[in-house]
């Protein structure tokens, strides 16, 4: 059963070969169409014919369109994925250097030391409201996946202002679990388990396989298993020495990007210096250099190698196999009425995480069938760590979605003051003041009044 795609910033060339993959890969969705939209015409012409390409080489009819005009691309759409990064790398890094200037570090710094800081976020709570208006001018039925940072932020305010927009907010970090499934000895077939939280602070709560409780291998893993493992684990692990000291401190696992750098490197007093840091085998500057940067700058060097040799195949580079993202499964289900259960965020509107607020957007396994995406209710977090998501997650959250809605300066200070490395109100002024200062914020500078 076919639909139409639209893919909102397509130019993430990566990306959508791996959402075109694996919808070749689905045979219920044969034939459907993907726009791909993009307002860089270069990658866009490079992505669109390297996916076409390997539609061909596996014999999959596609429908693959790609436009630079956002309006046309939501044309009957079913689903809309929005993918865009609007700022590029370039920007988050700029940013970076002004804070350690500043005397700011990765660890615990979410809104400042990470890629969803608040001048990266400025531009994508704008452009999320650009495309969902037009969502809901040209396509109001479609569902809108958004899987571009910050999932956490953007779900929760689009939630909130556009009651009337299908939306759920995906992110791969919660396949952490399936890391940890592999080295306790069990299977990924049958395996069930839940994470609640909210998106990069999510806490295993339930693991089994055939019915079985699986959560005590995890002591039995970290007693016999573990020192040898981190003899050998790059710094940063997700099964790190931080990770089990987080465990042994609350009780349940941090899962996935929950303690790593990808999610912010929570908590703050793992990071207060290299020899605090060498001594729990974390090192957020590596992680970022090596693991983030230097592997997406390998990646957009292979595929315009890719673009300019029409002779290579596409599928030597990237395998006709599944990726391990979900939209494509989650598009399957609501088009064919295949029920699944998957991991996503929805607004706590059945307080699907009990404590956290309703209007708050958390992560928690959702049912997904024909009627749509829902979310389900998931065993209560400690009160240890319902506090810390509710000082270094919803407190921060709300004050910068009030300080965009207003169109703030002072709330963007106080979220600058909120920063578990501002040390007084002059070192939070200044780094304002140096980040708004850059050439190419003036429609921030605007904004923030």
């Amino acid at each position: 059963m076919a639909c139409k795609i639209a893919l909102i910033g397509a130019g993430s060339a990566m990306f959508s070969l791996s959402l075109v993959r694996d919808l070749c890969l689905t045979p219920g969705l044969a034939g459907s169409t993907v726009s791909f939209m993009d307002v860089d015409r270069e990658r866009l012409d490079a992505v669109h014919a390297l996916c076409t390409r390997f539609a061909a080489e596996i014999g999959i009819a596609l429908n693959l369109e790609m436009t630079t005009d956002r309006r046309e691309a939501l044309q009957g759409a079913g689903f809309v994925v929005n993918t865009a990064l609007v700022t590029g790398h370039e920007h988050m890094r700029d940013g970076w250097a002004i804070a350690r200037r500043h005397g700011y570090r990765f660890g615990g710094s979410l809104h400042v030391m990470h890629d969803e800081a608040f001048w990266i976020n400025f531009h994508q709570l704008r452009l999320f409201d650009e495309v969902t208006r037009d969502i809901l001018d040209v396509c109001p039925d479609a569902w809108c996946l958004l899987v571009a940072n910050p999932v956490y932020a953007g779900t929760t305010y689009l939630g909130r202002h556009y009651p009337q927009l299908k939306i759920v907010g995906l992110c791969h970090g919660f396949s952490g679990v399936y890391h940890l499934a592999d080295e306790l000895g069990l299977r990924r077939e049958g395996l069930r388990f839940e994470i609640p939280g909210v998106n990069h602070f999510v806490w295993l709560t339930r693991l089994e396989q055939d019915g079985v409780d699986r959560l005590p291998l995890i002591d039995r893993w970290l007693a016999e298993k573990a020192p040898a493992f981190w003899e050998t684990c790059l710094p940063s692990n997700d099964l790190g020495p931080k990770p089990f000291d987080l465990y042994r401190r609350f009780g349940r696992f941090p899962i996935g990007d929950t303690a790593n750098p990808g999610g912010g490197a929570w908590p703050w007093w793992y990071h207060t210096d290299p020899e605090i840091e060498h001594r729990w085998q974390e090192d957020p500057d590596w992680w970022w250099s090596e693991i983030y940067f230097k592997s997406a700058d390998r990646t957009v060097a292979d595929i315009r190698r890719l673009s300019g040799d029409p002779s290579a195949r596409v599928t030597d580079f990237i395998a006709p196999q599944k990726s391990g993202e979900v939209m494509i499964d989650l598009l399957e289900s609501v088009v064919r009425d295949i029920p699944r259960r998957i991991v996503g965020n929805v607004l706590n509107s059945g307080d699907f995480v009990p404590g956290i607020p309703r209007d708050i957007a958390v992560e928690v396994p959702t049912q997904v069938d024909g009627r749509g995406v829902r979310g389900t209710m998931t065993t209560p977090l400690p009160r240890a760590i319902l506090a810390r998501l509710w000082r270094d997650r919803v407190a921060p959250l709300e004050t910068e979605l009030a300080a965009y809605r207003e169109g703030s300066r002072e709330l963007l200070l106080q979220l600058i003051l909120m920063d578990p490395f501002t040390r007084s109100l002059a070192q939070a002024q200044a780094l304002l003041d140096d980040i708004l200062a850059l050439p190419y914020h003036e429609a921030m500078r605007r904004h923030y009044r």
